[in-house]
């Protein structure tokens, strides 16, 4: 049986990539429950430094797998949206809150809760085919997975609401422009490796830095200035007890190249 999610390691880095390709790779329950997870693991995992996200074949995730989804319809089932607690929720809150960074490598389409998957990465890289679709008005919901979240902090709230009424394609240079993108490629074949290459690089760097300013930005997005403060204080307190802040200062002051050790 063909595995669901592939991880792969290169060092410090993390790949996983949803692997049900000759279904734009849907989010079936075998493939979520793989992520949400392999998720869980990687947060306590120190030997993973970075995560990179990406899809087999040539998209991105078409989303929810309808099919699937039909399925639990038809079965009068009490709740057939229960998958959103089951599953979406935890893994939007453990991609949006993973202490390390992660870089979605979006290739080909990203729909729907698809979408909503590369919005949580903390960087996304496409190509010249990438494309998003919040599909979920076209078959009568809501947002999930956090685009409801996410959207708004991307492109601001108006924007967010037409792309979620309107469910109407963005292409890639549209999503670059509005910050769906942060870089595009040249060419589809070199998204996958320019994610991984970012990947390599943040994760020889100061990982718990880089957890710290996630958690900072997420406190101040939604709270506050004196929330912010109080998060920076903290934030400071924890990364200036670390190794790698004590290394990296004495490297500085000897006009030495710093290393990191995540710690």
């Amino acid at each position: 049986m063909t595995e669901p999610l592939l991880v792969d390691r290169t060092d410090a880095v993390v790949t996983l990539t949803l692997n049900r390709p000759n279904a734009m790779n849907a989010l079936d329950v075998a493939l979520k429950e793989a992520l949400r997870d392999t998720l869980a693991q990687l947060e306590t995992d120190r030997s993973c430094r970075a995560v990179v996200l990406a899809g087999a074949g040539g998209s991105f995730s078409a989303g929810q797998d309808l099919r699937e989804h039909v399925d639990t319809l038809e079965s009068s089932a009490s709740d057939p949206l229960a998958t959103v607690r089951a599953h979406y929720n935890p893994i939007a809150a453990r991609l949006a809150n993973l202490p390390k960074p992660v870089i979605a490598a979006v290739r080909g389409m990203a729909a729907g809760a698809g979408a909503s998957l590369a919005f949580l990465a903390d960087i996304r890289i496409g190509g010249p085919t990438t494309s998003f679709l919040m599909a979920f008005a076209k078959v009568g919901l809501a947002a999930d997975t956090g685009a409801s979240w996410t959207l708004p902090r991307l492109v601001g709230h108006a924007k967010a609401v037409e792309l979620l009424m309107l469910a109407e394609p963005v292409r890639a240079e549209e999503a670059c422009r509005l910050g769906l993108l942060n870089r595009l490629t040249d060419d589809d074949e070199q998204v996958l490796p320019a994610a991984q290459e970012l990947a390599a690089r943040l994760a020889a760097g100061p990982t718990v830095a880089y957890g710290a300013i996630k958690r900072q930005l997420s406190i101040a997005d939604a709270g506050t200035l004196a929330d912010a403060l109080a998060a920076e204080a903290q934030a400071q307190s924890i990364c200036g007890a670390t190794a790698d802040h004590r290394a990296s200062t004495l490297a500085f002051v000897s006009k030495q190249k710093p290393v990191f050790e995540g710690r």
